[in-house]
């Protein structure tokens, strides 16, 4: 198959000035999305800490030690009370994250008990798991899983310095399992492990290239955990980061982009310029698995100072995709 996004043109798009990516983004969000409009979910983890990966960014490795506190797998009535305040609170999709490098065929049946009990509050439902056989896929996707979250997290020459009891390879066989089983996926990755400009934007073509893209894309921006080798990581620039953004909107049109973990740490200036990049999704709630994140409150004054309203499935339900003229009427109104 013919990639649609080669290194050179990537990096022509890249190299753009500021103003003028921004300004293709914010013209292609607009064509197939509401940019008034944003979508809204919650992160619970459902089985905390102990895992046998190495991921160097992850405080939830059991190789480091940071002081996270393990947990096993929560009980249902847990898991269910916080979907229910998930729904109260305006959010629209409910996902569930359990530190495992795989989930073992026994935990199936449990899981599938908890997805169609979600979904029948009208919450879109994603977890992630690690890697998953074709089977459980596809036992998932019956259950009514929406998504399925798998990050391939950075360029495939720079991941190996990051992890190594997991290959590149397998991460992708494992979105091939998801795509495969009618799940949606989400998959994303995130800026300031210490790769180079070169590893992003080869992170994004290998996202953009993908047969079908991820309907979800996450861009993390590192949490530096005490304990994790990446702790004393050097800082990523914050216009960096915003061009990240502009260009997955450009390469990736039609997907929803997250401003994922590291948000906590954004001012409302720099938020505001990733939404107008094409960023539309956020994970809402003080926590996302064991990090901090923005309080609700602040982010309800955001958007309120943004006229961000949260994205409502039953009116939504791809409006935008269906009718290009009303995409067009917000552009031009924008500018007037």
């Amino acid at each position: 198959m013919k990639k649609l996004w080669t290194l050179e043109k990537t990096q022509k798009l890249f190299r753009k000035p500021f103003f003028d990516l921004m300004y293709q983004a914010q013209t292609i969000h607009r064509k197939y999305f509401n940019p008034h409009e944003i979508q809204v979910s919650t992160l619970l983890s459902i089985k905390t800490g102990a895992c046998p990966e190495d991921c160097k960014y992850c405080p939830q490795s059991a190789r480091y030690k940071t002081k996270l506190k393990t947990q096993p797998l929560l009980n249902k009535k847990e898991i269910l009370k916080a979907a229910k305040k998930t729904k109260i609170s305006g959010a629209n999709r409910f996902c569930m994250g359990a530190a495992w490098k795989n989930p073992k065929d026994k935990d199936i049946p449990y899981l599938q008990e908890i997805i169609k009990e979600i979904k029948k509050m009208g919450l879109e439902t994603c977890m992630t798991l690690g890697e998953i056989t074709q089977k459980q896929a596809n036992q998932l996707h019956e259950s009514g899983l929406d998504f399925y979250n798998h990050n391939i997290d950075t360029s495939k020459n720079f991941y190996s310095k990051i992890i190594s009891t997991r290959t590149y390879e397998s991460r992708l066989k494992t979105l091939k399992r998801i795509r495969k089983s009618g799940m949606k996926i989400c998959s994303g990755g995130i800026i300031g492990l210490g790769e180079k400009t070169k590893d992003r934007l080869e992170f994004l073509m290998e996202l953009a290239n993908l047969s079908k893209p991820p309907e979800s894309i996450p861009i993390n921006l590192l949490v530096k955990i005490p304990g994790t080798p990446l702790e004393k990581n050097k800082k990523v620039n914050e216009f960096d980061f915003i061009k990240i953004i502009s260009l997955t909107r450009i390469m990736v049109p039609k997907s929803y982009i997250r401003l994922s973990a590291g948000r906590e740490k954004m001012n409302f200036q720099m938020q505001a310029m990733c939404f107008m990049a094409g960023a539309n999704s956020i994970f809402y709630g003080c926590k996302l698995l064991t990090t901090k994140n923005q309080s609700e409150k602040k982010d309800n004054k955001l958007f309120k100072i943004l006229n961000l309203k949260k994205q409502n499935l039953k009116k939504n339900k791809n409006f935008f995709l269906k009718d290009n003229s009303i995409n067009k009427k917000f552009f031009y109104n924008a500018l007037k």
